[in-house]
């Protein structure tokens, strides 16, 4: 009896095991985690049986996943979708026909008025026009949003919009569309990507509209185009009338940066919009990853721009001075690196031993009243190995209490350092770069008196702090400071090449302005963007490659606006080609980082000269099967090829493609460190010069201070006789057969005696 009961038992729990193991099996798929994907779709391929291109791409997604919805669809920048899948749904997916690739989201950053008087804008009132041909042309900025109260969005003097602007105002969280006028005509946000991964969005910390709550927008569209605001500064610093690049042109905003980033799904339709909304240049101060350019999306929908002829910008990053630290290095985007300009607000840190050093500071409370106040090294007034960060919650109370700190730079950020001196009762705050930054200084609106110091007055503080048994200090602040020599000089911050996707393009490109750069604001957070300071302002200084894009994109409007046929690569040609890389004293740029000249993986072309760049001379010019070929020679597949070009383009197997023709207005020369034994290696570059200019006549000049590699150029002289008119050159480039053990530079430059067009020149063994 028992037996049979217990053979009951067994056979009756049976079937309850088999559906607790479907149960689990069920559970573990649901858990399996899904990511966001971008979908390329080879559009030629639709089956007949579809008359919309979406109806295909539903299909084809609901053939891996029934559950799976589209984020968004594109038009432009991709053929193709976003969507939610797992990785095996993913990987399932790319075998399907007609799918070129799947790739999974990545997560972009951003690159965080005295500069139109550096760049010589005010004396330059007759080179650009005040007609309706500069109002016609529109930037789009994709960033943290716009604060669009802010002055530099007032339309006071504009015209109607543009008949061909085809964009919108949208509304949203603490935003109506009735915000926008005729200086900010479009404002749209995008955050179907970021909700889609980390949820909904928390609108009491951000806001689900076009309204910017970070700054980082605002001040890079009032940069790039905000209209005249006088009497304009931040707490008195930097005091003047500030003025976007091209303050004459309109402004549209792209909201695709939210507190957990700049995802590439909203990057895109940002992207994609912008183009069927109509702007004329794009403008974006963000980057991430480098991987090649058919898998980066912001290279994906540049070259959809570039097609439309819509100039696309980008900042370098601001990992320098590293080498190979670059982002947006396709050669169809402008890559902007970051100088100085001739403005400063210094700070003096007096020691007891009757030594003052010089820094920076933008602090503008209350003084320290003139007085010593004891001065103690962060390191010794903590228990944890970083306490001389002066990260939070690493300072001792009684240690700090009433002195001034000296903090090491490194970490968390420069002003969040102040505040854990200030929060830990401290009365001032001395900020010392180590090596990691050398001499650069960048100013912070500090919570407290504070002043920031190179690496040479910060070991020499030290060395007083640790060597006298009752060290004193004073901080006394200097105000604004203008004509500061020299300048500009390159960031430490500001990326480095070379390019480490295509070494025989020569990146960055330019560099512009972009340190302590006084611009809009949001009405959302202080001018540290830190939740403690409560204090609120118009404008705000802040310093990155972030800074420079702009100003490079407001300039590019500008050209626009005198040249509207000319094509982005044109438009870029002549910044690149009239950018100067020489003091007024004959002196080479600098680099901060290391004190001497800079070379052109600093600063590419050179500093940007907006007054030169309406009349270059001769341009180099590049067209979109330019950009197919120099494919080609990358070796990109036909499916590779159509993920970034959307079209079916198949490489001709009989001809010889080289990335050496494609007419960049720069030369990067890539040796192999091995040579051989043949004595010499040449590699031959190919050049096509046009004229936008009047007739004449160019001679050649080539300058390299070392002899060892030789650069020869045929024709040496080339002449035009009418506008548009196209002559060829090449240039050999011999080396001998032992590779250097450093890089050589060297310029080319074509003169007619009234324009210099100038391309620098990079010499690298690899």
């Amino acid at each position: 009896m028992q037996q049979s009961k217990g053979k009951k038992h067994k056979m009756s729990t049976y079937p309850l095991l088999v559906v607790v193991l479907v149960c689990l099996c069920h559970m573990s798929v649901a858990m399996e985690e899904k990511k966001t994907y971008i979908i390329h779709m080879a559009k030629s391929q639709m089956p007949d049986t579809f008359d919309d291109h979406t109806h295909w791409y539903d299909a084809s997604l609901k053939s891996v996943s029934e559950s799976a919805e589209m984020i968004y669809v594109y038009k432009n920048v991709v053929h193709g979708f976003a969507a939610r899948l797992t990785a095996q749904e993913a990987e399932t997916l790319e075998t399907q026909p007609g799918i070129l690739s799947v790739l999974p989201e990545l997560i972009y950053q951003l690159h965080t008025t005295r500069t139109p008087l550096f760049l010589g804008l005010d004396k330059s009132v007759n080179i650009f026009p005040k007609s309706d041909a500069m109002s016609d042309v529109i930037v789009g900025v994709l960033d943290t949003g716009v604060w669009p109260e802010r002055k530099s969005f007032d339309d006071t003097g504009f015209g109607p919009v543009p008949d061909s602007w085809k964009g919108q105002c949208e509304s949203g969280t603490n935003f109506s569309s009735a915000m926008c006028n005729r200086k900010l005509v479009g404002a749209r946000y995008f955050s179907r990507g970021y909700e889609t991964t980390l949820g909904p969005i928390d609108e009491s910390k951000e806001s689900k509209s076009p309204r910017d709550d970070d700054g980082h927008g605002t001040h890079t569209a009032s940069t790039a185009a905000g209209s005249l605001v006088q009497g304009a500064s931040l707490f008195g610093y930097a005091s003047g009338t500030a003025r976007g690049m091209a303050y004459r042109a309109r402004v549209a905003v792209y909201k695709v940066c939210w507190l957990g980033g700049c995802f590439n799904s909203d990057i895109l339709a940002g992207m994609d919009k912008a183009i069927d909304d109509k702007v004329d240049v794009l403008s974006l101060s963000l980057g991430g990853s480098t991987p090649d350019y058919y898998k980066d999306s912001i290279a994906i929908g540049a070259f959809a721009a570039m097609e439309k002829g819509i100039l696309v910008s980008c900042s370098a990053g601001n990992a320098g001075p590293n080498q190979f630290s670059l982002s947006n290095q396709a050669p169809w985007i402008t890559t902007v690196g970051a100088g100085t300009i001739d403005r400063d607000f210094p700070a003096y840190v007096s020691l007891g031993n009757g030594k003052n050093f010089s820094g920076v500071s933008l602090y503008a409370g209350d003084s320290l009243l003139n007085k010593m106040l004891p001065l103690v090294y962060a390191g010794n007034a903590s228990n944890v190995t970083s306490g001389n960060l002066c990260m939070m919650g690493t300072l001792i109370p009684e240690k700090v209490k009433g002195k001034i700190v000296l903090c090491d730079r490194g970490i968390n950020a420069r002003v969040q350092k102040g505040f854990v001196v200030k929060a830990a009762g401290g009365a001032g705050m001395v900020l010392a770069n180590t090596a990691a930054n050398g001499e650069e200084l960048v100013a912070d609106a500090h919570l407290l008196p504070a002043a920031a110091v190179g690496l040479i007055a910060g070991d020499a503080v030290k060395k007083y702090l640790f060597s006298d048994p009752n060290p004193t200090a004073e901080i006394l602040f200097g105000g604004t400071k203008v004509e500061i020599q020299p300048s500009p000089v390159v960031a430490a911050f500001s990326s480095r090449g070379p390019n480490s996707i295509t070494p025989e393009i020569l990146k960055p490109d330019i560099i512009a302005p972009g340190v302590n750069i006084l611009a809009g604001w949001t009405g959302a957070v202080g001018p540290t963007g830190m939740a403690e300071d409560d204090r609120r302002v118009e404008f705000n200084i802040i310093s990155g490659t972030s800074m420079s894009c702009p100003h490079v994109s407001g300039l590019a409007a500008l050209v626009k606006g005198v040249h509207p046929e000319w094509s982005p690569a044109a438009i870029r040609s002549a910044l690149m080609t009239t950018a100067y890389t020489v003091y007024k004293n004959g002196g080479a740029l600098l680099d901060v980082s290391t004190g001497k000249p800079s070379t052109p993986f600093d600063h590419g072309a050179g500093h940007v000269d907006p007054v030169s760049a309406v009349n270059p001379g001769l341009v180099y010019d590049i067209n979109a099967d330019d950009y197919l070929n120099f494919m080609c020679a990358l070796k990109y597949t036909p499916s590779q090829i159509n993920s970034l070009a959307r079209r079916n383009f198949t490489c001709d197997s009989s001809k010889k493609y080289s990335v050496t023709d494609l007419n960049y207005p720069s030369f990067a020369v890539s040796f192999p460190a091995d040579i051989g034994s043949a004595g010499s290696n040449t590699i031959k570059y190919s050049r096509t010069l046009t004229n936008v200019g009047p007739a004449g006549t160019y001679k050649v000049n080539v300058s390299s201070p070392n002899s060892s590699v030789k650069i020869i150029v045929k024709p040496e002289t080339v002449s035009f006789t009418q506008i548009n008119e196209k002559k060829s050159y090449i240039v050999s480039f011999t080396a001998p057969s032992k590779s250097s053990s450093t890089d050589v530079f060297g310029r080319i430059e074509w003169s007619d005696g009234k324009h210099v067009v100038s391309s620098p020149v990079a010499i690298s063994w690899s």
